[in-house]
């Protein structure tokens, strides 16, 4: 895939018998982007929130709220409750995160009752389509595992492949970044890039290439990766960059977003369920695209 609207294409089918339950729907972003799915048949929602502000939200910007449930509660973390029992229960098949803070839906998705972890690593996986840049960009961890361990990097590394094969990518190339090229043992991020690169040229890590450490110049730039001496499949050709720690992420994220005009779509992925999840001052486009992609994920 080349674009993020052709995810959108081609999950409109599968979308179609799909619900998504949004915690905390009184947002008009979030009404907005349910409202752009519901004009192109994606896919069909429960919302959870007050209700009388969803009603008059979606009043305001001209909703149509009559083929969708809305269920009342009184504050967000009771809303997310409701949002995540609806898809442990299956009356929904994936939850998304409405007017609330990340973590308050991710500590009831992670309650035991609920059903949903698998035991692996879950965490924020980013689909980036850059103006300036040749394909889509995966990018992975930018809002969840605040400081990855070399085990969960594994997770996320894995968590990135299956979303590069959802995407056609039968051979993602992954580039584990950090601020240089060179292994520093002052640097833990150089030094977990170099056994994970080790970890793959063993069969230990499967499906893509692994390579690094890389800074983010010669992992994106093959010019950058000539004049620096660099030989590598992955230099300046990575389909997926893995980052040190969320703050390197999250800050790579939001640059993306406001200085290079990026396109994204984001889902919590590990899990038995993929989670649509943006930042809360992402626009109603990026909260569809989410929904669109992880309505892709929810079927491996």
């Amino acid at each position: 895939m080349e674009s993020i609207r052709q995810i959108i294409e081609l999950v409109k089918n599968e979308g179609r018998s799909k619900t998504i339950a949004v915690a905390a729907a009184e947002d008009d972003v979030v009404l907005k982007a349910v409202q752009k799915a519901k004009e192109i048949d994606l896919c069909n929602f429960i919302l959870y929130g007050d209700k009388t502000k969803i009603q008059q939200i979606a009043e305001e910007i001209g909703l149509d709220t009559t083929n969708i449930e809305i269920r009342d509660a009184s504050t967000p973390l009771e809303a997310a409750k409701g949002a995540i029992q609806a898809v442990a229960n299956g009356e929904a098949d994936l939850p998304m995160k409405g007017k609330l803070n990340t973590s308050e839906i991710l500590s009831v998705y992670l309650k035991d009752e609920y059903g949903l972890k698998t035991g692996k690593t879950m965490n924020l996986v980013c689909v980036f389509e850059i103006p300036r840049y040749h394909k889509l960009l995966i990018i992975s961890d930018a809002g969840m595992v605040i400081a990855p361990t070399l085990e969960q990097k594994v997770d996320i590394i894995n968590n990135a492949v299956s979303v590069a094969h959802k995407l056609g990518i039968q051979t993602p190339k992954v580039a584990v970044v950090g601020a240089l090229e060179q292994v520093n043992p002052k640097m833990p991020a150089t030094v977990d890039a170099a056994i994970l690169t080790q970890m793959y040229r063993r069969g230990q890590i499967k499906g893509c290439i692994v390579d690094g450490p890389f800074a983010m110049d010669n992992a994106i730039s093959k010019e950058a990766a000539i004049h620096k001496g660099i030989n590598s499949e992955v230099a300046g050709d990575a389909d997926i960059l893995i980052m040190p720690d969320i703050e390197a992420g999250n800050i790579l994220y939001k640059t993306l977003v406001y200085f290079a005009d990026a396109k994204l779509a984001s889902s919590i992925v590990g899990g038995k369920k993929p989670v649509v999840l943006t930042s809360r001052a992402d626009s109603d486009e990026s909260k569809l695209n989410a929904m669109a992609f992880s309505i892709l994920m929810s079927t491996i």
